[in-house]
């Protein structure tokens, strides 16, 4: 190669730093199943971070007085109202009602950045066990009913005792965080770091989201055996 072959080849631009994330705070987030004890403690946490929450029920009295309870701001509103307000929409709902919540909110989460942190576990006399779906995961499950929407997946392992106890001031646990596209992985990430304390850290494609959702029937044998409210950590990152 001569040394004008060499000027003319353009530089290799710098690998992108992965823990530059962008600004998320003025995002509004929408929280369905927000009156439950996990998207209760999230909304709770993401208020006191100043990000603008709006908490979802399917009856909207009861988020408007859950919203009420929490205060900073918080708002309350049926789960359609809440989905059609919201930049992104954390779903926080029992695994039960999960595909009947997404399939009856398709339209108003079209275009929506959805963030899934359902665990589908059973319980019997052994404890906790994690379920199967069809589709894989309850991340895929989101994903292939919400076709028009662009589905993360993130928050599963937090205590929800720890979330909404307003005496704990920082959660020292990592979010992992999962998805198809690395701007709205990042979003989630950021949303995930407003959180003091939290880190979100990338963990692989939706593909992937049924290891992180069963592990948290690891974590409920955990805290049960210990008296304790575990979160994970990830070394060396």
């Amino acid at each position: 190669m001569t040394s004008t072959d060499s000027a003319q080849t353009p530089a290799k631009a710098p690998a992108k730093d992965p823990w530059d994330l962008p600004d998320v705070s003025g995002y509004v987030v929408g929280v369905l199943g927000g009156t439950g004890p996990q998207g209760k403690g999230l909304a709770h946490r993401l208020a006191r971070a100043g990000q603008k929450v709006i908490i979802g029920s399917r009856a909207a009295e009861r988020a408007r007085a859950a919203a009420q309870e929490l205060g900073h701001g918080v708002e309350g509103a049926d789960n359609a109202e809440t989905a059609r307000r919201s930049d992104i929409v954390i779903v926080a709902v029992p695994w039960e009602g999960h595909g009947d919540t997404l399939k009856a909110l398709r339209d108003e989460l079209a275009g929506k950045l959805v963030v899934d942190c359902v665990n589908p576990l059973g319980f019997d006399k052994k404890g906790a066990y994690a379920l199967k779906p069809e589709e894989g995961s309850a991340a895929e499950q989101a994903a292939a009913l919400l076709p028009d929407s662009r589905v993360a997946a993130a928050f599963h392992h937090l205590s929800a005792v720890l979330l909404q106890d307003p005496g704990t001031e920082r959660i020292d646990t990592d979010v992992m965080v999962l998805g198809e596209e690395r701007a709205d992985v990042e979003i989630v990430q950021a949303l995930a770091g407003r959180i003091p304390g939290m880190r979100g850290v990338f963990a692989g494609r939706l593909r992937n989201a049924h290891q992180v959702e069963s592990l948290v029937a690891n974590l409920i044998s955990v805290n049960r055996r210990y008296k304790a409210h575990a979160g994970l950590r990830v070394t060396d990152v």
